[in-house]
């Protein structure tokens, strides 16, 4: 009764609006869980028990790849504790007080380190987050703003790096070995990603913050609360800095990290076994790479900790506790988001959506790129996965177009723009909750507070859309877009109240 309809998209929408309304994300996504449940089972009290805990919550949390990705983060939020306990994020936060003196400085150095860490969203939202928050907390950069840099440089970044298990991701939907071709082809018309960077960098340089951010910037740059009254999650293990620390105690495990993750989805895509490291890299599984790249630098880090005598045996051991716990509310977030897109997966979400682009696809041709567009922004946001849209959407639009055609590449390229944008805006997303346990700040208050950020940027991408569709060419549409976005920034900042 309630397949492929409208009511397949109510248990996200229930959960987004609560979660909205509410302030609390564990109750409302479980609630619309539990919706999912009633209107799979037509509201039989046994059948929404058996399908929201037995095909939603369980069968999530025994998916193998959604395994890895938790053991993945388990063993970095040990990893960020390791690194804590050492001194060396206290030894990189002196530093970087010393050689960063403005809050511009802090937040470009933010921005640069999301952009250099482009192989996983994951990995990057956690990394950067331990790493610049001893900095942007002296640099009076409040934890709402902290986080925004953070998501902003995770999923925008890896859609347009090459290198990365979003390409991966990507290049697996596309038939007969073209996929990383077609990618490579689509980053100039990914106008949401590279607009966002934009954005970013303009913010950061001329001080500029409106919507809720303004008041969190306002509390953080003039009263020091860089919280907003806010609790914020515990950094226990930054209370008393290791004496003994240096910026190599931080630096060594990151490279090492990066390296091995590297190695470990090349590994999983069969690069030993022959394959080119183009081929490795598409066909890699980013959930195996990195829990193997984490697992080995974790031994590695332990040895070189005790080699360099900054931490005794006990208290590495005494950290991974302490490294789960602190992944403990991220990691029943992603449970119950998982929980959520089964719940949409098994009402028929996915084939409604399909019917729809199918019957608009004819009638508009010059506009599908901005049709796409928004209908992936509203997927992704609906179901919290960027993946599971381009999933849906990208071989419809191949479906459509040749990879022949320029707007073929076009509308691709939106499907991708458009699932990063609503990756970005949606509460139950997995970006957006590593990107808030990143900067350890509060998950609502990161989402209000880049909700106006992500929009802007969103609108002036569905103009762009408008253009590339009427003119698929990078060389044209890209500058267009670009001078869209200063243009839309520059008048913002004159309307706008300084904060």
């Amino acid at each position: 009764m309630f397949y492929m309809t409208f009511w397949s998209l109510l248990p996200p929408i229930i959960a987004i609006a609560l979660a909205l309304i509410t302030k609390e994300v564990y109750t409302s996504l479980f609630v619309g869980i539990i919706a999912g449940g009633l209107l799979y089972s037509n509201f039989s009290f046994e059948g929404t028990i058996t399908h929201a805990f037995n095909d939603g919550i369980v069968a999530s949390v025994a998916d193998p790849y959604n395994v890895g990705i938790l053991v993945f983060l388990v063993i970095l939020g040990v990893m960020v504790m390791l690194m804590n306990k050492a001194g060396g994020s206290a030894a990189f936060g002196r530093w970087a007080s010393s050689h960063i003196k403005t809050r511009a400085g802090a937040q470009i150095a933010t921005i640069a380190l999301g952009v250099l860490i482009f192989i996983d969203d994951y990995f990057n939202c956690l990394t950067v987050g331990s790493v610049m928050r001893p900095v942007s907390d002296k640099s009076k950069i409040s934890r709402a703003k902290l986080a925004y840099l953070i998501d902003a440089t995770a999923a925008p970044v890896c859609i347009i790096a090459p290198v990365s298990s979003w390409a991966a991701a990507v290049s697996s939907y596309v038939e007969d070995g073209n996929g990383l071709a077609l990618f490579i082809r689509a980053i100039p018309f990914n106008f949401y990603a590279l607009l966002t960077i934009i954005m970013m960098v303009f913010l950061a340089l001329t001080n500029m913050d409106y919507g809720p951010m303004a008041k969190h910037e306002k509390n953080a740059r003039e009263k020091g609360d860089i919280f907003s009254g806010m609790k914020g999650l515990s950094d226990s293990a930054n209370d008393k800095a290791n004496p003994k620390g240096i910026v190599a105690d931080l630096v060594v495990p990151i490279i090492i990290l990066i390296t091995a993750c590297v190695i470990g989805m090349i590994y999983s895509g069969g690069f030993f076994d022959g394959e080119s490291f183009i081929d490795a890299f598409s066909n890699s599984d980013a959930s195996v790479g990195l829990m193997l790249g984490s697992a080995v630098t974790l031994v590695i880090t332990v040895v070189y900790y005790l080699i360099r005598r900054v931490l005794t045996f006990k208290e590495i051991t005494e950290s991974i506790p302490e490294g789960f716990k602190s992944m403990v509310p991220a990691i029943l977030i992603l449970t119950f988001a998982w929980s959520l897109k089964a719940m949409t997966d098994s009402l028929g979400a996915k084939e409604y959506v399909e019917m729809l682009v199918t019957n608009s696809a004819s009638g508009f041709k010059s506009f599908l790129p901005a049709i796409v567009f928004l209908i992936a922004v509203g997927l992704s946001f609906s179901t919290g996965t960027s993946w599971g849209t381009f999933g849906i959407l990208i071989p419809i639009t191949l479906g459509v177009f040749p990879l022949t055609d320029p707007l073929g590449v076009v509308c691709v390229s939106a499907c991708m723009a458009g699932a990063v944008c609503g990756d970005h805006c949606s509460p139950i997303s997995d970006t957006t909750i590593m990107a808030s346990a990143g900067a350890q700040c509060d998950h609502v208050t990161h989402v209000s507070t880049q909700l106006p950020y992500a929009l802007t940027v969103a609108g002036v991408s569905f103009v762009a859309y408008i253009v590339a569709g009427f003119v698929p060419n990078a060389v044209i549409a890209l500058p267009i877009a670009i001078v869209l976005m200063i243009g839309t920034l520059f008048v913002m900042r004159k309307i706008m109240k300084p904060a």
